[in-house]
């Protein structure tokens, strides 16, 4: 079955080296790295769009309005609109924020983001960073923006943007574990940290969430959960909760400033839907049927990289269902529920993960 999984790999060595031909090897690197660099920022706004545009149509879907319908066919100019806007708009310096904080914290959330978004799998041969620690990587780039968070609260002298930042820390690091400890469970299962081998194990044997028997499945909606606290999203979205704190960390931030925020949080919904979808539904690994070779033989036929974004928008829809359900909590709810509830289940997740890897006991 795998032989009709195109392997991308085989391009970037053929073009590696046929710059290599042409070129000196110095020119060949600068090349090819600002290559990938105009990639991630492309395939980054393009999937920042989409987001916007599924968030607000799924928003009013489910609130029984239209979205956005005005500009161009079904509202669909309307995110290219927005955008313009942004980039357009001045960025106004206040007289009493920390004008160097204050300037910096933005990036570290965007350059964080980004640096998550490198991590995902596309198809096989298809990640732009790709580490045989690569689940450590991605944790420990995602921490980087709890740090522009707190800037942003701190440096900006304002009593609004320092409470979000305050819940914002507290909740963003304290849901970190849960999300630590469910990865750290299927990494039990897979015996690896690297994306592409997590990946390359599910297409040979099947989903992580089938083989991992209920425990996967308990893991995936612990992640779910832990996912949108992670990326501020209700009901979960107390550090920027309009009707307390304005716009909580970000109100004094205006421009383009206040744009690296916005599409930082589209993106890292998208970024926590593509890692659920790499270590529970096998990223590009198809679908297979032990048994029904040629079933399997059509499914591996699909593109991984129609696979992987298949998966992803499904487990964004997910998302997106949980946040425009349940109503807001307190924070002393949002805590209560990490460290009273999730964390000791994500604890005995991982023993009894470890003792069914040890005795043989997953499919």
């Amino acid at each position: 079955m795998n032989e009709h999984i195109f392997d991308f790999s085989v391009v970037w060595h053929w073009l590696d080296e046929l710059m290599l031909s042409v070129m000196p090897e110095w020119l060949t690197l600068t090349i090819e790295c600002v290559l990938v660099a105009l990639g991630i920022i492309t395939l980054y706004a393009i999937f920042a769009m989409i987001m916007i545009y599924l968030e607000r149509k799924v928003c009013a879907f489910m609130q029984c309005r239209l979205g956005p319908d005005r500009v161009g066919p079904w509202g669909l100019i309307q995110v290219i609109c927005d955008v313009l806007k942004m980039l357009t708009k001045e960025i106004v310096s206040l007289r009493k924020t920390d004008r160097l904080l204050h300037g910096l914290a933005p990036f570290l959330v965007i350059t964080a983001s980004m640096l998550t978004f490198s991590c995902l799998p596309w198809n096989k041969g298809a990640q732009i960073l790709d580490f045989n620690v690569g689940v450590f990587f991605f944790l420990a780039a995602g921490s980087i923006g709890v740090v522009g968070i707190l800037l942003a609260g701190w440096s900006a002298n304002n009593k609004y943007s320092m409470i979000g930042a305050m819940r914002a820390g507290a909740q963003i690091i304290s849901y970190e574990l849960s999300i630590g400890m469910v990865m750290l469970t299927m990494i039990c299962l897979a015996g690896t940290m690297s994306f592409s081998e997590i990946c390359q194990q599910q297409a040979d044997g099947g989903w992580f969430i089938f083989r991992g028997h209920i425990l996967s499945v308990i893991a995936f909606v612990i992640y779910l959960i832990a996912g949108n606290a992670e990326c501020n999203r209700g009901p979960f979205d107390l550090p920027e909760s309009e009707s307390e704190l304005t716009a909580g960390y970000h109100t004094e931030y205006s421009g383009m400033d206040f744009g690296y925020y916005y599409l930082a949080e589209y993106m890292n919904l998208f970024i926590c839907a593509g890692i659920a979808s790499t270590i529970f539904l096998g990223g590009w690994a198809p679908f297979v049927i032990p048994g029904l070779d040629g079933f399997n033989e059509i499914m591996a036929m699909i593109p991984g990289c129609i696979w992987f974004l298949g998966k992803v928008f499904f487990v964004i829809m997910l998302l997106l269902w949980e946040r425009w359900t349940f109503p807001r909590l307190r924070i002393d709810q949002i805590l209560t529920l990490e460290w009273k509830y999730l964390v000791p289940m994500t604890m005995v997740l991982l023993v009894l993960m470890a003792l069914c890897v040890s005795f043989g006991l997953t499919f």
